[in-house]
């Protein structure tokens, strides 16, 4: 009996596998990859993701803080999505470390390097899986600024790394990864965000997903 179950699972996983892993599409499940730049100051973010059908479908929701210092920046994210399918949320957390290579105060032009992880396990019992994202890449954003309203695009191109793991089996998929935004920013600190993403998938459809947010900076002096 335990080695029937043992190969429900296993073949769950290449099953998965070969599906791309669609739950990974992004940085935690559901919710795009935002490579920005490095913040100047706290940031504290909520985001509405809209997966497309390959990518489980349903919604996902997510808190990031993001902190900035100097050419350093780090965010953590907890997030809940929810499938299309059965009922339950599955969580997950992530974060990401950055390094801006290029961009200051006065340089509208920012670069930024970027590598993250999140975690998440979903399913029940035998089936439960463990799904690790690693996304490795390259941030280029503008500052165009405005006298009430900052307009902040960003392209990021990058490897994406996914890794699946079941009662001992395992499978890393690598794929080319591709998210974009703008974000638009008041002088109070307060403002909204909006992002696509999308991996392309070498042995099946491209999950993809698009989010919304909203946003409040804080400026600390030093940072």
């Amino acid at each position: 009996m335990r080695k029937s179950v043992r190969a429900v699972v296993v073949l769950a996983l290449m099953l998965g596998a070969g599906a791309g892993v669609a739950p990974l599409a992004a940085q935690n499940p559901g919710l795009p990859v935002y490579n920005l730049g490095v913040p100047r100051g706290i940031g504290l973010y909520g985001d509405v993701g809209f997966p497309n059908e390959t990518a489980g479908k349903g919604t996902a929701y997510g808190a990031t803080v993001r902190a900035g210092f100097g050419d350093l920046g780090v965010t953590g994210t907890v997030s809940a999505d929810n499938p299309k399918g059965p009922a339950g949320s599955e969580a997950a957390v992530g974060g990401t470390l950055n390094y801006r290579l290029l961009g200051g105060p006065l340089v509208p032009l920012s670069v930024t390097l970027q590598a993250g992880a999140s975690y998440s396990k979903p399913g029940e019992g035998a089936l439960e899986t463990s799904l690790y994202h690693f996304p490795i890449g390259i941030g280029f954003s503008l500052v165009i600024p405005n006298p009430v309203l900052a307009i902040h695009p960003w392209l990021a191109p990058r490897v994406d790394i996914a890794r699946t793991s079941a009662d001992g089996a395992s499978n890393t998929d690598t794929n080319f990864g591709l998210s974009g935004g703008l974000e638009f920013n008041l002088l109070n600190g307060f403002g909204i965000q909006a992002a696509y993403d999308r991996v392309f998938a070498k042995d099946s459809g491209d999950p993809a997903t698009f989010g919304l947010g909203a946003h409040y900076t804080f400026r600390v002096p030093g940072l």
